[in-house]
């Protein structure tokens, strides 16, 4: 194949860029490091039957209110009536497991809102970057990596976590990159690579979780690979990889087409 018709990766700074780069991608990897995309993914990894992302926490009061597991954070904080925010160790305790939970955050949820009208729509995150790439490579669509940033503001954790999927994705030699975004965010995931920890000591966010005690959950937000869950939005609902090709299966009669990528819509 002419390198010309590869599929396209690229990374997009912030939520606010969104509507620049959405046309001509399928797939779109919602990332926010520090801390929802971590959590969801620990949630699903752990055995929480779904995520149902709200953009405020009026939306998340009210599915409360209906008698829902809700989440709500703001400012790293969890907002008042809630019991639950985004740290993931909230989502690894065996009293949550099939269960389904509405959550709300600062920014990682408002950008899984703002793209869930695309083709396919996943969850993204240091925590599932290997499983993450191999996905991507074997699913072989146009793919845009949404960094949700601080506020539609660009950050440190989220660029560097899209150009590290760049850089494994890119490696597969069987995607092209063409954008100064992709370009600044692998260069930026080759200069953490060695020690994120210490690259992102000064970046706001960390700081800002620093302040509020939550160091812990920076270590593990910022761990590559401790987890293989690729969630993936359906019908407003952000559930496992496998449950969803088992939906999919289901509403094409139990019938396959043969194709072989990943969560690949057959109809």
């Amino acid at each position: 194949m002419n390198p010309k018709e590869f599929p396209q990766i690229e990374a997009c700074f912030s939520p606010r860029d969104f509507y620049l780069y959405e046309e001509d991608f399928e797939v779109v990897v919602v990332i926010d490091v520090l801390r929802a995309t971590s959590a969801i993914c620990a949630a699903i990894e752990n055995g929480v039957e779904g995520i149902i992302p709200v953009s405020t926490v009026e939306d998340a009061r009210a599915y409360l209110e209906k008698g829902y597991i809700a989440a709500a954070e703001r400012e790293g904080k969890i907002v008042e009536g809630f019991t639950l925010g985004n740290s993931p160790y909230s989502y690894l305790g065996e009293n949550i497991k099939g269960k389904t939970v509405v959550l709300t955050t600062t920014n990682g949820t408002k950008a899984l809102k703002m793209v869930e009208h695309k083709e396919t729509v996943v969850v993204g995150s240091l925590n599932n970057l290997d499983a993450l790439v191999s996905w991507i490579v074997k699913r072989g669509e146009n793919t845009m990596l949404l960094a949700s940033g601080w506020k539609d503001k660009f950050n440190l954790e989220d660029t560097i976590c899209a150009g590290a999927i760049l850089e494994g994705v890119l490696s597969s030699k069987a995607f092209r990159s063409n954008e100064d975004s992709s370009i600044a965010a692998l260069f930026l995931a080759k200069s953490a690579r060695d020690n994120q920890f210490a690259f992102l000591k000064s970046s706001s966010h960390r700081i800002r979780l620093r302040n509020l005690n939550l160091n812990a959950d920076v270590k593990y937000c910022l761990t590559p690979n401790n987890l293989s869950a690729i969630p993936i939005l359906k019908d407003g609902v952000l559930i496992s990889q496998e449950k969803f090709d088992k939906a999919v299966k289901a509403e094409n009669g139990g019938k396959s087409n043969g194709e072989d990528k990943v969560g690949l819509k057959t109809f």
